[in-house]
């Protein structure tokens, strides 16, 4: 049988064709001005997703690079900063501050639950001394969604900055860098942005930019600096990944074209529809109370095997979604709706997880996730 592959998984996912087109070009030397034009474009580009005036600083790497980067460009050895860990991307910032020598306080939550503020309120009075306080705007592992605003609003009179995991959220939940007073997002290419994986990027506002300038922790790919100080020039001081730039920048171009609260509207009409398909379907939410626009995380009877559910809905159906995580592995799949996806993407996946379940023993009524992800779709 003819297969048509639907990639939802929460990265990466799926590439609009004129990116790809793009990227097909003939290779072009990249100390050129011709391609400081493209640098010039995409860094235009992902300030109005950002929501920043700051610059945007692109980097040849997966989104753990531009996380390292914050570590690794903000810190000295010895600092004292704060994670927050509720699922597995939670969990990597604190392994990177480890890796630098750097004194973490892990906030522990539980998975599927999200960070209160006053939780972070309390530990920035508690000790004035902290440095950072590293968040995860949406924690992929579990489909949380982080109140960033609210922690913004904390540290912003504190001498501790923000740093932002965007990495899964950027272009999928409304987050306004400056207006919020974050100190620094990261990102990556291969999620909201709709490329493939294999840049990231960085924005870092003054009061980050001043903390860096003390830092002693070693760098030398990740310098934001000098990648900073070549951006002013549109140019990168190491070779960059020059293809991908160009697909990024019709990318960029699809994305502010719908603009950019119309691309959160969007993935909050996907979202709601697949959270309320996924429960007429008589499944459960890992997240109810905090649910991100990224991804759902679906909660399986204990008589579905998601392992083995993940497998059959892409070797038979050709429809892709994520499984758990560590101690979640088994007991839930993540449907993403992110990035170059719309409401047909989700019917299809519905479709396609309702044929799986019944095909697996699962009991309910056919057609009743799809009835009500239509509902709200056409509504």
């Amino acid at each position: 049988m003819l297969k048509k592959r639907y990639l939802l998984t929460p990265g990466p996912t799926p590439v609009p064709p004129e990116s790809l087109l793009a990227m097909a070009k003939p290779m072009i030397h990249h100390r050129t001005k011709q391609f400081r034009a493209y640098i010039a474009d995409a860094t235009k580009g992902l300030q109005k997703v950002f929501q920043t005036e700051n610059p945007v600083i692109t980097l040849a790497s997966s989104g753990t690079g531009a996380m390292e980067s914050a570590v690794c460009n903000l810190l000295s050895k010895g600092d004292k900063v704060l994670t927050v860990s509720g699922g597995k991307f939670g969990e990597r910032w604190t392994e990177i501050c480890k890796a630098y020598g750097v004194n973490a306080k892990v906030i522990d939550v539980e998975w599927g639950k999200a960070v209160e503020p006053d939780v972070i309120k309390s530990e920035l009075e508690a000790d004035p001394d902290i440095k950072a306080v590293f968040t995860t705007l949406c924690e992929t592992s579990t489909g949380v969604r982080t109140d960033i605003k609210a922690i913004a609003e904390l540290t912003k009179n504190h001498q501790a900055i923000l740093v932002t995991d965007a990495i899964s959220a950027l272009g999928a939940e409304e987050i306004k860098m400056d207006d919020w007073n974050i100190d620094v997002v990261v990102t990556g290419s291969q999620k909201g942005l709709m490329m493939p994986p294999g840049l990231a990027f960085i924005a870092l506002n003054d009061k980050a930019w001043k903390l860096a300038e003390t830092s002693d922790l070693p760098k030398y790919y990740f310098n934001l600096t000098k990648a900073n100080k070549s951006l002013t020039n549109s140019d990168t001081p190491w070779t960059p990944a020059v293809n991908l730039v160009i697909g990024l920048v019709e990318a960029l171009n699809i994305i502010n074209s719908e603009g950019i609260d119309n691309v959160i509207k969007r993935h909050e009409l996907l979202a709601q529809a697949t959270r309320e398909a996924v429960k007429a379907l008589g499944l459960g939410l890992l997240a109810p109370e905090n649910p991100s626009c990224v991804v759902t995380a679906v909660k399986l009877p204990e008589s579905i095997d998601g392992v083995e559910l993940v497998k059959k809905l892409r070797d038979k159906y050709d429809v892709w979604v994520a499984g758990g995580q560590a101690q979640l592995k088994g007991r839930i799949i993540r449907i993403a709706h992110l990035g170059y996806m719309n409401k047909f993407d989700i019917i299809v996946g519905i479709s396609a997880l309702e044929m799986a379940l019944k095909e697996l023993g699962f009991e309910f009524e056919l057609g009743v996730g799809v009835k009500k992800a239509e509902e709200i779709l056409a509504g």
